[in-house]
């Protein structure tokens, strides 16, 4: 799990192509320090397990689930990415809970410098729109947001708006992102959930139903009886 904090930006070094699958590592001095091999780091707001690692560059492999919906997929040698190591177990959850599974690619549509801010404005696939909501969370290249402004349910073309205030300008690549650039976008978990959860419904399937129907045939047996197998 991560919160969307980032710690470092990481360079690519190479990335190796094998058709469904790639290779690719990264620079990242501080991070690599510490990163154990099978530890899970976020790349861009993608989770990857380190393969390798020589205390100043690490080793990423990626399937091709990941690169067909991520922009991982479009990385090259030089580029910079956002690099956030797991939350470590009673550390402090600057963020939101942030998975490292990416949903689906947005664009920077607009970008608006203002005083001591920037307002940011994303297109997102329609598939995504109904689990944003203005004044929740969503990671952006797994950058912890909130957002500040979502389109009408009806718009044809949905999108959302965050604000960022200097030091996520200077600490994330979202400061230098051009507009027309494709951007990882991961909703919040809980609106994720909840849509599942709901998605049973018409179906006569709500959980606790599903839940009765796993203990039918079982029996009850008093309290205290011992049952045989």
């Amino acid at each position: 799990m991560f919160t969307g904090i980032i710690a470092e930006r990481g360079t690519v070094v190479a990335v190796d192509s094998t058709g469904e699958s790639a290779v690719i590592t990264l620079s990242a001095p501080t991070l690599a320090a510490d990163l154990p091999l099978g530890g899970s780091i976020a790349v861009d707001g993608c989770c990857l397990t380190a393969t390798r690692n020589d205390g100043h560059t690490f080793t990423v492999d990626v399937m091709g689930e990941s690169l067909a919906r991520t922009t991982i997929g479009g990385l090259e040698a030089g580029d910079t990415v956002n690099l956030e190591r797991c939350v470590p177990a009673g550390g402090r959850l600057d963020g939101h809970v942030v998975q490292g599974h990416v949903d689906g690619v947005g664009l920077l549509a607009e970008r608006e410098p203002l005083e001591n801010w920037h307002r940011l404005r994303f297109s997102v696939p329609d598939a995504l729109a109904p689990y944003i909501a203005e004044k929740g969370s969503i990671a952006v290249d797994g950058v912890s947001l909130t957002v500040t402004g979502v389109s009408p349910a009806g718009d044809e073309d949905q999108w959302f708006e965050v604000g960022l205030i200097p030091a996520t300008l200077a600490e994330t690549g979202l400061g230098s992102k051009p507009v027309g650039a494709a951007v990882n976008l991961e909703v919040d978990v809980l609106a994720k959930y909840t849509a599942r959860l709901l998605s049973f419904e018409p179906h006569g399937r709500a959980p606790e139903q599903a839940g009765r129907a796993s203990t039918a045939g079982q029996g009850h047996h008093p309290a205290g009886q011992e049952v045989s197998a």
